[in-house]
């Protein structure tokens, strides 16, 4: 394990070497094995690197027994002989500075408030670090990130060691480690003190920085989001366009932009609570002239009402009429919606009624005997969807 290029210079962008071996996976995938690698297979929380051999793009690399397997999505044949490789150095630099974070700000949880990282993932946008903690303040947090840029600027050196499981006694590790044989640890001088697999830079100033994005709790544990180094710059950018875009919307400065927008969704609330007592009103005006009627089925189609206003109007109407049934109808869009329901003073199961028109507009619906609903396709209008909800009833 230690021989491998990336273990030996984790700032290695390119290399040269043999290839010993190639094959092909069941699932059809191309491999090549080479001599030696600079190129880090998926483990230890860190995604794999990607890149080039002899310009054959390696689009994956995974650690299979004892040999190293980089996918490759090119023709297998031409690559033999010795072969030139070359690394995303992007993507590797990205996952570098967001695994030497990891240890960083995870030590800062550590030393600060005894919480260790139980699990941790490093993901395409976002880090995250589960603490066992039930609880983590935004104090805690603050305190957290602040420790975590010190140590960045500080540019202390990022050592790399490998040492046998007797002399790991000799050093103040976070937390134990399992494994046996040949262990790897990585040390930031006097403040931690960790074994690890994964490739980081040679100092914590390429960190650049650390920025906490926010909480969830998850299993009992804390779950804690950040992102650092270029990803911290990418967010700014993002949420600095975001702000920019809401204030002007809103045609305050940005520095404004939070004080506006809670006025705005206040007077919403405000605006869309009255909205709806007028709607009940008009409800309400409307059932009272649907009862007026003389017959026994009170029937009205509409256009754009949702299920949950005929709803309402059923009930305001058959509260009315406790004598009557009540059926509605409406056409929205690319759908027919239905309500039937009965007054207090009515017998007749209006499940009569579901069971004959759904299966004219191929729809679903369900209810009681007091009151159905359902909806389905346009098969036919509003209306006479209304004439079918009758015929059903044998009035």
């Amino acid at each position: 394990m230690k021989e491998y290029l990336y273990y030996q210079d984790a700032m290695l962008r390119e290399f040269d070497a043999t290839v010993t071996r190639t094959g092909i996976e069941e699932d059809g995938r191309k491999f090549i094995v080479l001599s030696n690698t600079a190129f880090y297979p998926t483990g230890g929380g860190q995604p794999h690197d990607t890149g080039t051999l002899n310009c054959i793009p390696v689009i994956d690399v995974e650690k299979i027994g004892d040999e190293i397997r980089h996918y490759i999505d090119g023709d297998i044949a031409t690559l033999t002989g010795d072969i030139h490789g070359r690394l995303d150095w992007q993507r590797r630099f990205d996952h570098m500075q967001q695994h030497a974070g990891q240890h960083i700000l995870t030590a800062a949880f550590v030393g600060l408030f005894d919480a260790p990282t139980v699990s941790f993932h490093l993901g395409s946008e976002q880090v995250t670090i589960d603490i066992a903690v039930d609880t983590l303040s935004d104090e805690q947090l603050s305190a957290a990130e602040a420790r975590a840029n010190d140590i960045i600027l500080e540019n202390r050196p990022i050592h790399t060691k490998w040492v046998t499981e007797d002399e790991l006694s000799d050093y103040n590790l976070r937390k134990d480690i399992a494994i046996t044989g040949d262990i790897r640890l990585v040390i930031i001088p006097d403040y931690d003190y960790n074994g690890c697999g994964g490739i980081h830079p040679t100092s914590t100033g390429q960190v650049s920085a650390i920025k906490i994005l926010g909480t969830e709790k998850m299993k009992g544990n804390i779950r804690v989001s950040f992102v650092c180094g270029r990803r911290v710059l990418e967010e700014l950018a993002m949420r600095k366009t975001v702000l920019t875009d809401v204030a002007r919307q809103l045609s305050v400065p940005e520095i404004e932009a939070a004080t506006a927008l809670t006025k705005v969704l206040t007077t919403q609330k405000m605006t869309e609570k009255a909205l709806a007592h007028v709607k009940e009103e008009l409800l309400t005006f409307e059932a009272k002239a649907l009862a007026i009627s003389d017959s026994h089925v009170l029937a009205a189609h509409f256009s754009q009402r949702s299920v949950q206003e005929l709803q309402k109007l059923a009930r305001f109407t058959a509260t009315e009429r406790p004598d009557a049934i009540v059926l509605l109808a409406s056409g929205n869009e690319d759908k027919l919606q239905f309500v039937a329901t009965r007054g207090t003073q009515v017998e007749t199961s209006m499940k009569s009624v579901a069971t004959k028109v759904l299966p004219l507009i191929n729809g679903k619906g369900g209810g009681s005997d007091q009151m159905v609903q359902g909806g389905g396709e346009l098969t036919m209008s509003a209306e006479q969807l209304l004439v079918a909800m009758q015929d059903a009833l044998n009035y």
